[in-house]
């Protein structure tokens, strides 16, 4: 059987984003995971060897025990496959707590998440005062107004966001013990009242490690697997865990991070909404890195109102995070989102795209919704040296986390992190650490490296910008991470929206990329083209 690896850096980086399907890696590996046979596959490591029911359920056991099915099904007429909007209207009217609402998604991941023909892996480790913290927002609700929708919600963290609550691995199980403070997406997220769920498994470090592991792969977590084709379907990487939980209704929403296609990847191969901001609208203290050039935590949401909404509630300067600190930050991102419309708007279709069947559907209903549709031929730019960028960054910014943010481990860098990984690799990196040890061998001047950095964004930009001023372009038109990497460099921000499934069930998705701190338009066009095509469907054996 043919193998299906999304290779992070080796596939979409070292081919130099070419855009051509004919000779772009990138775009064949994509190509590959729709073509995939129904064939199961077979994993080196599928479950965690890491997670036991007593660590996740003791916590929650008397309150599962009486939260029963009779009820459990009322709840879920509320909940499953429901907004935010329509969530916070069912509270509102009295026919729903944020207590039931945390037990509903305890109770599907307790159902669905480990160790049965179902399991989807998708879940690290939950939060063990959720439940009180929920019944505490009930209560406070009684005597507050006017609260961010994300209030009460529960919000999914992939593994390499801090929080108190529980560990922050990044899938590694040499950072099982690493208990720290909150990021300050979380802070800014708890500050608008949300609930902390739990945290999400993940491609291991970001997909930053391995080289020759599946996506969605992690020591801790074990491995992911996708609910339109469980063991068959790439579940897409890094953020892996937040895509599957997020369409499988796990979670009301989860938190990604991406440094190229690690927010886009998941969300697409999961038939969900994901959004890359530009580098700096959120803050990336408090986690954990791969490139302070282009690493930046994102929403990965089921609608794009939620992604609005989740989006909404994370931004804030973070003034220990430089690019925060010079970053727009945008006016209100979720309302009026109902009165988008895409008359008058210029997208630009790439030629080469158009031999998918679901690329040339999802164009034509943004030309019937109103838009004006300009094909054109992509130049051919390469990205010379980014994964030279990453290793070069990785060097110093992994240093940094420990330093500043880290928690109780014995690591100061990546060649620590190494060796404690030789001491056991059969259990702590059975797929080998192929792209750390590539970390340990490069070097640069402080010259070379900002040079290194000047090519890739001027390429990058160039890739972008130049089509987008000939032809007068509100946003250019992709498909789910093809065009990731030339986003990353340039610092644009990108949103995919799902567009369809192929005759094998696999999800694909329709990606608007536009200019830096564009994101409330970008969100306003997947708004009008979700309400046109109204594509996404529920992983159809998750459903109960």
């Amino acid at each position: 059987m043919k193998q299906f690896f999304l290779l992070f850096v080796l596939a979409i980086l070292l081919t130099s984003c070419k855009n051509d399907p004919e000779n772009s890696e990138e775009f064949q590996t994509e190509q590959d995971s729709t073509s995939v046979s129904s064939e199961e596959r077979e994993f080196k490591v599928l479950d965690s060897e890491y997670i036991t029911a007593d660590s996740l359920w003791v916590p929650f056991e008397k309150d599962l025990d009486e939260f029963t099915s009779e009820v459990y099904e009322e709840v879920k007429a509320l909940v499953f496959e429901k907004s935010i909007p329509e969530i916070q209207e069912s509270i509102a009217s009295g026919k729903l707590t944020y207590e039931e609402l945390s037990l509903f998604y305890l109770t599907r991941i307790r159902e669905y998440d480990r160790e049965n023909e179902l399991s989807l892996n998708s879940v690290i480790s939950l939060n063990p005062d959720l439940i009180a913290e929920a019944r505490k927002k009930d209560e406070q609700l009684k005597n507050s107004t006017n609260n961010h929708p994300i209030y009460g919600i529960p919000v999914l963290l992939k593994d390499n966001i801090n929080t108190k609550a529980m560990p922050t691995t990044a899938g590694a199980e040499a950072l099982k013990g690493n208990q720290t403070g909150d990021a300050f997406i979380v802070e800014r997220l708890k500050k608008k009242g949300a609930l902390i769920l739990g945290k999400a498994n993940l491609s291991e470090w970001a997909y930053f490690f391995c080289g020759e592991c599946p996506s969605g792969y992690s020591a801790v977590g074990g491995q992911t697997l996708n609910p339109y084709g469980r063991k068959i379907h790439d579940t897409g990487g890094s953020s892996s865990g937040s895509g599957v939980a997020v369409a499988a209704n796990l979670a009301s929403v989860a938190v990604g991070s991406e440094t190229s296609g690690s927010i886009l990847s998941p969300s697409s191969s999961n038939s969900i909404v994901g959004l890359k901001p530009t580098i700096g609208l959120l803050s990336r203290g408090g986690i954990v890195p791969i490139s302070s050039t282009l690493d930046t935590p994102g929403p990965m949401t089921r609608s794009v109102i939620d992604n609005a909404i989740l989006l909404s509630a994370m931004t804030g300067v973070d003034s220990e995070d430089p690019a925060s600190s010079v970053a727009k930050q945008p006016a209100n991102l979720y309302k009026d989102l109902k009165n988008s419309s895409l008359k008058g708007k210029r997208f630009g279709v790439i030629k080469s795209l158009k031999s998918d069947s679901l690329y040339v559907r999802a164009v034509a209903d943004l030309e019937k919704a109103g838009a004006t549709i300009i094909e054109y031929e992509a130049e051919e730019i390469d990205l010379p040296n980014f994964l030279r960028l990453l290793n070069l960054d990785m060097q110093k910014d992994l240093p940094e986390y420990f330093k500043k943010y880290g928690g109780e481990v014995d690591f100061q860098n990546v060649q620590d992190v190494v060796d404690y990984n030789a001491m056991d690799s059969v259990k702590r990196a059975p797929y080998g650490q192929a792209l750390f040890l590539g970390i340990l061998k490069d070097s640069a001047s402080t010259e070379e490296f900002a040079a290194i950095k000047d090519t890739l964004k001027t390429n990058g930009t160039r890739f972008l910008s130049k089509p987008m001023k000939e032809h007068d372009l509100d946003a250019i038109i992709s498909i789910n991470n093809y065009h990731a990497g030339y986003a990353a460099v340039a610092k644009y921000p990108a949103i995919t929206v799902p567009m369809g499934y192929t005759s094998e069930n696999q999800p694909m998705g329709l990606t608007f990329i536009s200019e830096p701190f564009s994101e409330k338009q970008l969100l306003e066009f997947a708004y009008a083209f979700e309400k046109t095509s109204k594509r996404r469907k529920t992983p159809k054996d998750y459903n109960e």
